[in-house]
C-alpha cells in the first residue's frame, strides 16, 4: 500500500481583527478553484464570513451560471484532527481562524503547514505581534515544521506612501516571521465581489486579479 499523500494545510489567522483574513481566504480559494485545484475552506471563525461567502457562491439566484466549486465546512473548538482529516481528501485546506486569540487558532497552528498573518500597515496591528509571537513559539513546540509569514493587507493604494515600508521594517524585529513579497491593496473591488460569492479573479479589475494571482503563486509554488 502506498503512502497517503496529504494536502497542504494553510492557516490564515491572527489576533487582530480587520486585517482581511476572510477576504484573503476566499480569494485564494476562488483562484485555486479556477485553476482546477481541489480546495476546501474550513471556517473556524464564529462570524462565518467564509461560510456565508461559500453559500452565496452556490446560490443560483446570485450566480445562475455555476462557478468553479469551492467546498466549505464549519468547525469550532479543537480543529486539529478535523484539519488533518480534510488534508487526506483535498489538495489544499484553507483555514479561516478569525482575528482573535482562540482555541480554534491555537489548535489550527498545530495542524498547519504554514500560517499567514494578514496585517494592516498600522501600529495597532503590529503591536499584536508580541503576543502572537509567543503563541506561535508554543505551537512550534508541538509543530516544529510550521512556517509563519506576515502579509501586508489593505495597504494604501498609493505605493508611494511609506506605511508599508515602515511595517516591513517593524516586522523584521520578529525573526520567526517570513515576509510575503506581495501586498494586498485596499481596493473597493475586494468588497464588491464578496456579496456575490466570487473572487476578484472572477471579475474585471486587472490590478486586484494580479495581486491574488501573484500571492497564490508565492504561496503555492
Amino acid at each position: 500500500m502506498g503512502v497517503l499523500q496529504m494536502g497542504e494545510i494553510i492557516l490564515v489567522g491572527g489576533t487582530k481583527g480587520g486585517g482581511g483574513k476572510s477576504t484573503i481566504t476566499v480569494n485564494l480559494a476562488a483562484h485555486l478553484a479556477n485553476e482546477r485545484r481541489n480546495v476546501i475552506i474550513m471556517d473556524a471563525d464564529f462570524q462565518r464570513s467564509s461560510a456565508k461567502w461559500a453559500e452565496r457562491r452556490e446560490n443560483e439566484e446570485i450566480n445562475p451560471k455555476p462557478l468553479p466549486k469551492v467546498y466549505c465546512v464549519q468547525n469550532s473548538g479543537n480543529v486539529y484532527n478535523a484539519a488533518l482529516d480534510l488534508a487526506k481528501l483535498y489538495e489544499v485546506v484553507l483555514i479561516d481562524a478569525g482575528g482573535f486569540d482562540s482555541r480554534e487558532l491555537r489548535t489550527a497552528m498545530l495542524a498547519a503547514d504554514r500560517l499567514y498573518v494578514p496585517l494592516q500597515a498600522s501600529q495597532f496591528d503590529l503591536e499584536t505581534l508580541v503576543g502572537l509571537n509567543d503563541t506561535i513559539v508554543t505551537a512550534m513546540d508541538n509543530n516544529p515544521e510550521l512556517k509563519v509569514f506576515g502579509l501586508i493587507s489593505r495597504a494604501p493604494s498609493n505605493p508611494q506612501i511609506s506605511e508599508v515600508r515602515e511595517a516591513k521594517e517593524l516586522l523584521e524585529q520578529f525573526p520567526l516571521f517570513g515576509m510575503v513579497s506581495i501586498e494586498i491593496r485596499d481596493r473597493k473591488v475586494y468588497r464588491d465581489v464578496l456579496p456575490m460569492g466570487r473572487g476578484v479573479v472572477e471579475g474585471k479589475n486587472s490590478q486586484a486579479k494580479a495581486e491574488i494571482q501573484l500571492l497564490a503563486q508565492e504561496i503555492f509554488a
